[in-house]
């Protein structure tokens, strides 16, 4: 259970922060921190268990019919990960107190990262492969809020982080799905263990989408460009989010997978190239940078990419440095981001060429960023000397060829000479020569004791190395169980890795000393603009499409809304015929004596209504139409959608009338179409396939298997009698409940829409003067039909009724009582509100759905519920009130909103 409660209380700091804020203001950051520390504190009492290569795991069933699970789990692997996020995040939220203005929106930003910090847990627990894709998918989204948060020229930015990330969210959906088919699981645990039972055609694929998600979240080549426009965020953002946890959950998916595809070459190829490629470009990039938050920010590209080469090569010892090094680059770069922002906040800028000297006025500031350069550049005593030295040791002994090795090597080192030349100018170009500004200061301790704890231990890690190496090596065995690498050591010896890194501090300081010259070379090549450019132009191009294929949609009459549906009709009838042939004949007569009746008076009001020009008998006709074919279903034995159809089309005849009385004194009448023979033919051919498929389709077999199941199980499983009620609310509840979402949101935005046009229209209703007529109907029939509306509900569940047609008749009240007080100030049955109709239905439904999962059952699953007595309550019958209270919030929304003066809300919010 502590995976789940750490989880949870990573919610509920998050629930506690505006409480909190209102008497700590912007410090709610550091009860925060200490809340992170907590959480890391009750994962690492499981450490001793980890070591031994034990598991901490838990597991709800979520879709039992597809094997699906809400599974936790955790080995070493994953608690370093977990660390790393709840640390830095700790420090982080520390910092970020002193960072903020007094008058700051901390709120949303405090919220926002503790949520953020939630959702990478879930990201690194998750044991099943949908659970894992909702908190990927989660963290593209929290970082969007947290990008574009209060600053509108973060809009563009933010966009872009979000386009790209979530598309490669898609691409790992459509990864999991091939792997869930081709597995016939989700578990993650089970699919690494067996890594020959998936097939070369699915592994292909799978591995490649799968690709496409970690290079995408890792912002490697060509997908990088998002992560220095993302920048713009404040500094806490980007010291959490682009240093600790959102790009290192790229990072974390190609190591756990790799367990799947690392013996694939693809793979390790493809890791291995786009990698070392962004390494080389991402540091050739922050020479060019000026800004200091721009050099980290491609800083950060180049140290992902080498971790994702690294990752690529594929052995035990290549598993570990990849490990030890992302600790190292969280723990540096989450230091260096915030020593920029106190350069930034006490010196008004993060302009290389605006900084110098500040050595005299902020020594432990410069001490402090020196250490963490010295980490980044990989220079001893450092975890940054350690676990370069791991990487090139690794990229050097790479299986597939010397060629591989040695070329994989010599990008490593190409890149870390980039590295070491731009730390160093930023720590000589910000800490040395004269200084240039006046009355700077050393920051308060509060301020810099955040950055300071992570960059002495990003230097004291080290010489301590071995004490993480049994997790880092008990880890590297989780990521890909072929054999533990060695251990880990700050002093080797002199080895090729030594020399190589020996090879990068030369010609990275060669590079530094004459960098007078290299920079005029570097700010000549070309930049990474192009790849934002490509994309912007690739995404106006897509917006144009949608633009185009969405004009229809605009067009005022409704002929080019029935086209393309007509148009699908004449296709699907074409392809039926060619593909399916001719049909069996049906065992016996389909007609009734009076079917023919009844399709002769259709075709009559039909006629009548085509050539109608008046508005009233438009109306009048479509209501009569819907009457005739309620009376056909009633005949054919289908009562509930014949009740159902017939109070739909008195509700409807309400609406119009109640649309004409705010039109006093307009022309009642519609304009003649135009004769088109197109329209004509079309409409011709569309009946003909329409009857020729209700004809072939109609009486040629026997009940279906779900068919028979449900006549079979309605009444033992449910008690219900009612078999469409049944079905509607326990066997298919799921699809209700989705239709009745879908009437709430329609509600909101039906009040929303009405309520804005009616605050700024002007209200042209008649006197509130009551209909004589009407109001005595109202007064006679209003409470017959509630408790109508109440008999139908009860009954349901046995005989023709339910929510959805009790909330019509009661619905068919409010909307009759409008007719009759048309214009009063005073809503009839105004004590029914939507709004809290609305919600009150939503969780009623949401609650019977969730309490079978309470209990281990799957969620909306039927049963019946023990009443004092002999008595018992189908679950069935709760839902069925959610969704009669859920329906009856939106025809009381329409009509209310319908019915007063000039569309305006003449009730309280509802």
């Amino acid at each position: 259970m502590i995976l789940a409660f750490v989880l949870a209380w990573q919610v509920g700091l998050a629930a506690t922060v505006p409480a909190l804020s209102r008497r700590l203001g912007r410090n709610v950051g550091y009860p925060l921190a200490a809340g992170y520390a907590v959480a890391a504190a009750l994962l690492l009492t499981r450490l001793p268990a980890i070591l031994d290569d034990d598991v901490v795991q838990i597991s709800w069933r979520w879709l039992p019919s597809l094997d699906v699970s809400a599974a936790l789990r955790m080995d070493a692997l994953s608690l370093i990960f977990a660390l790393v996020v709840l640390g830095v995040g700790g420090l982080i939220m520390a910092y970020t107190p002193r960072y903020l203005s007094g008058s700051g929106q901390h709120i949303t930003l405090y919220v926002s990262l503790t949520l953020f910090a939630g959702a990478m847990l879930g990201l690194v627990f998750a044991n099943d492969l949908l659970l894992l894709f909702v908190f990927w998918e989660l963290t593209s989204i929290l970082s969007f809020v947290l990008i574009g948060q209060n600053q509108p020229a973060a809009t563009r930015p933010a966009v872009h982080a979000l386009l790209v990330t979530s598309g490669g969210g898609l691409a790992l959906l459509a990864g999991f799905v091939i792997l869930m088919v081709s597995l016939g699981t989700s578990d993650i645990s089970r699919i690494l263990a067996q890594p020959e039972r998936l097939a070369s055609g699915p592994a292909a694929a799978a591995s490649a989408l799968i690709l496409l998600a970690v290079f995408t979240k890792s912002a490697q080549v060509p997908f990088h460009f998002w992560l220095p426009g993302a920048m713009i965020a404040i500094t806490p953002v980007s010291a959490y989010l682009h240093a600790a946890t959102m790009v290192k959950a790229g990072i974390y998916l190609a190591m756990r997978f790799s367990a799947l595809f690392g013996d694939r070459r693809p793979w390790s190829i493809a890791l291995i190239g786009v990698g070392l490629a962004t390494a080389v470009l991402g540091a050739f990039l922050a020479l060019r940078q000026h800004d200091l938050k721009a050099l980290l920010a491609y800083s950060t590209v180049s140290q992902l990419g080498l971790l994702i080469g690294v990752i690529g090569v594929g052995t035990p010892e290549s598993d570990a440095a990849a490990i030890l090094y992302t600790v190292a680059h969280a723990l540096f770069k989450a230091t260096l981001f915030m020593l920029v922002g106190i350069i930034d906040h006490e010196a008004g800028s993060r302009d290389l060429r605006e900084l110098s000297g500040l050595r005299r006025e902020m020594p432990v500031t410069s001490t402090m960023t020196a250490l963490a350069a010295m980490s980044l550049a990989g220079l001893p005593p450092t975890i940054g000397f350690v676990g370069k030295e791991a990487i090139f040791e690794a990229l050097s002994e790479a299986p597939g060829g010397v060629w591989l090795s040695w070329t994989g090597t010599a990008l490593a080192v190409l890149a870390s000479v980039l590295t070491f030349a731009y730390a160093a100018r930023l720590v000589y170009g910000v800490f040395a020569g004269p200084p240039r500004q006046r009355g700077l200061y050393e920051p308060s301790w509060s301020f810099l004791a955040p950055a300071a704890v992570a960059a002495v231990a990003a230097t004291v890690a080290g010489p301590l190395v071995g004490l993480l190496g049994p997790l880092v090596v008990r880890a590297a065995n989780n990521a890909r169980p072929q054999g533990e690498p060695a251990e880990l050591a700050f002093w080797h010896g002199f080895t090729v890795a030594l020399l190589l890194s020996a090879l990068t501090v030369v010609f990275g300081m060669l590079l530094f000393t004459f960098r007078t010259r290299t920079d005029r070379m570097f700010l000549e090549a070309p930049t990474a603009r192009p790849f934002v450019s490509y994309f912007d132009r690739g995404y106006g191009w897509l917006l144009g499409f949608g633009d185009r294929v969405a004009a229809m949609a605009r067009a005022e009459g409704p002929a080019p809304f029935l086209i393309m549906p007509l148009l699908a009709v004449l296709l699907l009838g074409a392809a039926a015929t060619a593909l399916v042939g001719p049909v069996s004949r049906p065992p016996g007569s389909l007609t009734r004596p009076g079917d023919l009746v009844v399709l002769a008076l259709l075709v009559m009001v039909i006629g009548g209504l085509v050539v109608a020009r008046s508005l009233l008998a438009t109306i009048s006709l479509t209501g009569l139409v819907g009457l005739i074919l309620s009376v056909w279903f009633v005949t054919v034995g289908a009562p509930d959608v014949a009740v159902t159809l017939l109070l739909v089309e008195v509700l409807t005849t309400i609406v119009m009338m109640l649309v004409l009385r705010q039109r006093p004194g307009e022309p009642v009448r519609r304009e003649r179409a135009r004769p088109s023979g197109a329209a004509a033919v079309l409409a011709a051919g569309v009946g003909v396939i329409a009857a020729a498929g209700t004809a072939a389709l109609t009486g040629r077999r026997e009940l279906s298997l779900p068919a028979r199941y449900y006549l079979e199980r309605a009444e033992p499983v449910t008690g219900g009698h009612n078999i469409v009620n049944v079905i509607l609310v326990d066997f298919r509840a799921l699809d209700t409940l989705g239709e009745a979402v879908v009437l709430s949101v329609v509600a909101l935005g039906l009040a929303a829409v009405l309520d804005t046009a009616g605050a700024t229209g002007r209200a042209r209703a008649g006197p509130p003067d009551a209909d004589l007529v009407f109001g005595f109907a109202y007064r006679v029939l209003a409470p017959v039909m509630l408790l109508i509306s109440a008999y139908l509900f009860a009954r349901g569940h046995e005989e023709v009724g339910g929510g959805f047609i009790g909330a019509l008749v009661a619905g068919t009240a409010v909307g009759l009582g409008h007719l009759a007080h048309a214009g009063s100030s005073v809503p009839p049955l105004g004590w029914l509100r939507g709004r809290p109709l609305l919600v009150s239905g939503l969780l009623l439904s949401l609650t019977v759905g969730l309490a079978p999962v309470v209990v281990g059952r799957p969620f909306l699953a039927p049963g019946k519920l023990p009443l004092p007595g002999p008595l018992s309550l189908s679950s069935g019958v709760l839902f069925d009130l959610g969704v009669y209270l859920m329906v009856l919030a939106l025809v009381v929304s329409a009509v209310r909103r319908l019915g007063s003066p000039g569309g305006r809300r003449t009730e309280a919010p509802s």
